[in-house]
């Protein structure tokens, strides 16, 4: 079981006009770096079962709490948390160690990050590795216009963006709750029923599947969350059309080597066409859930190791 208080301490750097929360490893191994980046709504925590897998094998391991998350810092703009942004972030903290390039590992939004920075800089990004969230093909229509056709207006994507401030503080007011709830393993795949969800998650008592972690683990998300709130983080999915926009002159192929882990009891689906836009993947699928590398962190670990030694 991970004891919480043998994480690395908390490194605060300045970079890209803000103040990040990081998390580092492995100085040991400096020249072999590998970038962590977490999903929503997570913390470089997540990364917890990898870190010392990764510093093991060699590797010079940072994990930020990417801005709006954690102690890093939560500017006020919403447009501050764009892709642009996002990815200076991670350039300007590449900097900030001397690194011209390195290895990128996502999960969820922090893969779509990933994914942003393969297009946008792609001579910073060594290989890639993501979890859970594959490659988004641009498309025609802006991402939540063309969720709102499909999947409504309750669909928590185009709820966070239409109804902004209202998801937000009934998450805040049910942090504990929502939080234990939505970190769950083992939760059967039904179809989704016409609600928001995450409101629906920090309201209900009666969640499925078993709980992802421990209480020690999962008050470390909690803390943070309930001295952070929840609005800078959901300010990412607010830019969702401004990305799609912002990527519109990016050359849509991603060449490096790439690595996609899918849970096969995910909600999100593979990807068919992946190797039409990044042509050097490899795809895996793992007996988890959504949260992979928390669920199952021997086989992600097993995985992630065995495709970089490749």
């Amino acid at each position: 079981m991970f004891k919480p208080e043998d994480f690395p301490e908390a490194k605060f750097i300045s970079v890209n006009n803000v103040t990040l929360e990081v998390f580092e490893a492995g100085e040991e191994n400096i020249g072999n770096p590998i970038l962590l980046c977490h999903g929503w709504p997570e913390l470089a925590f997540s990364w917890r079962y990898q870190i010392p897998a990764l510093v093991a094998a060699g590797y010079h391991v940072i994990a930020p709490n990417q801005r709006g998350y954690g102690k890093s810092s939560q500017p006020n703009e919403i447009t501050h948390y764009d892709i642009k942004h996002l990815t200076d972030d991670l350039t300007a903290l590449l900097d900030h160690y001397g690194y011209r390039s390195a290895t990128f590992i996502g999960h969820d939004w922090g893969a779509f990050v990933v994914w942003g920075m393969a297009l946008l800089q792609p001579n910073r990004v060594d290989k890639v590795i993501n979890l859970a969230l594959p490659y988004q093909e641009r498309g025609d229509v802006p991402w939540i216009e063309l969720m709102e056709q499909f999947l409504g207006s309750d669909y928590y994507f185009v709820h966070f963006n239409r109804q902004p401030g209202v998801a937000d503080k009934i998450l805040e007011q049910n942090t504990q709750q929502f939080l234990g709830n939505l970190f769950r393993k083992n939760v059967p795949l039904m179809p989704p029923e016409p609600r928001m969800e995450m409101i629906h998650l920090a309201k209900t008592t009666d969640a499925l599947g078993e709980p992802l972690m421990s209480d020690d683990e999962l008050a470390v998300f909690v803390s943070a969350f309930e001295e952070s709130g929840f609005s800078a983080s959901i300010n990412w999915y607010r830019n969702l059309d401004r990305n799609w926009h912002l990527l519109a002159d990016a050359q849509p192929i991603i060449d490096q080597p790439a690595l996609m882990i899918y849970g096969a009891r995910d909600v999100i689906p593979p990807f068919a066409d992946i190797a039409k836009f990044v042509p050097n993947v490899e795809v895996l699928t793992l007996d988890a859930g959504h949260s992979i590398q928390q669920e199952k962190p021997q086989e992600t670990n097993k995985a992630i190791l065995e495709w970089l030694s490749k």
